[in-house]
């Protein structure tokens, strides 16, 4: 920092000022330390800085299988909420939702000067089983920690709600649906939201057409439910298994939405060029990712947790072309 003083023509503490975003130094001033520092190669020293203001202004994020649309685009929230907080992001993706796993990626991060963590669809099954680094804070999205730990999570049960009802009241007499994996949350909680509200209504159950997220199940879904001319209206559990639904359809000449509804979940930014554009419940990722960094911002900043906190972001009903008025299959 002095060699950078001493090139720039200025005080240490207005390099400082410089590397701490501070407002206060004029324009050629603040140019003339960057220059300095590329010059010099220098970069601040974060631990140093830590240890003078008492954060890191780095946040660390758990997530798994970024290949999923939930998991990736929330991640990408997250960094843009903390970007806009002054915050980088240090991430590791783990190969297993395990309470081992969690708890040793939580700890790698606490190692490398995080000021909280966030984590993101954390499945394990013994969640009191998890170990956190004493006194880290904590938020976590979708996850079975809800309610020991603070949480900001979509209305899974009210978008289903939203859309078995929307599928009903256009007259279909049931609704199938293609489910996402038994090990995910969210598609466990979409489908028993799916099967209450159905029975709420006095319909039929059908029996639950097991996909994975991805389009080639809705695909291999799709020769079962065209040969079956009792289904006219399905709710997939995401929207790329829903895409497969429809080409599969299709080629069986089988009429999306005279013949068979379909909806879907997320709003991807495909759905709306599907053929026909496809209905379904559209995710807030953004609102998702601000609010678990505001959340975990709190936190930071008063030094402490609530463990039963959680926030719920509504999901909104899209309505599309692919769902229409019910009518016997020929």
């Amino acid at each position: 920092m002095n060699d950078v003083a001493r090139l720039a023509g200025v005080s240490g503490q207005t390099v400082s000022r410089v590397t701490n975003g501070s407002q206060s130094v004029l324009p050629e001033t603040r140019r003339r330390v960057i220059d300095a520092m590329d010059a010099l190669g220098y970069s601040p020293n974060s631990a140093a800085r830590a240890l003078r203001s008492g954060t890191f202004d780095t946040i660390g994020v758990i997530a798994h299988k970024l290949a999923r649309t939930g998991e990736s685009r929330t991640v990408e929230a997250v960094v843009e909420a903390a970007r806009d907080r002054g915050h980088t992001v240090t991430l590791i993706d783990v190969d297993s939702p395990s309470t081992a796993r969690l708890t040793e990626a939580a700890t790698r991060l606490s190692r490398q000067a995080i000021d909280g963590l966030v984590i993101i669809r954390a499945e394990v099954r013994e969640a009191a089983r998890l170990t956190l680094p004493r006194d880290l804070p904590v938020v976590v999205s979708d996850s079975v920690f809800m309610g020991r730990l603070p949480a900001v999570s979509t209305d899974q049960e009210g978008g289903t709600r939203a859309v078995v009802e929307h599928l009903l009241e256009l007259g279909h007499p049931t609704v199938h649906h293609i489910a996402g994996p038994s090990d995910s949350l969210p598609a466990r909680v979409r489908r028993l939201a799916w099967e209450q509200n159905l029975r709420a209504r006095g319909r039929t159950v059908p029996e639950v057409i097991q996909g994975d997220w991805t389009s080639e199940s809705g695909y291999a879904a799709g020769a079962r439910i065209a040969a079956d001319p009792s289904v006219t209206a399905v709710f997939c559990a995401n929207d790329e298994m829903a895409a497969g639904l429809l080409v599969a359809l299709h080629e069986r000449s089988v009429d999306v939405p005279g013949d068979v509804s379909v909806a879907g979940f997320d709003d991807v930014p495909l759905a709306r060029f599907l053929w026909p554009p496809l209905t379904t419940v559209r995710q807030s990722f953004d609102v998702i990712g601000r609010r678990l960094v505001d959340t975990l911002m709190d936190q930071i900043r008063d030094g402490g947790t609530v463990s039963s906190y959680r926030q719920l972001v509504p999901a909104d009903l899209i309505v599309r072309a692919s769902t229409g008025a019910h009518r016997p299959r020929r």
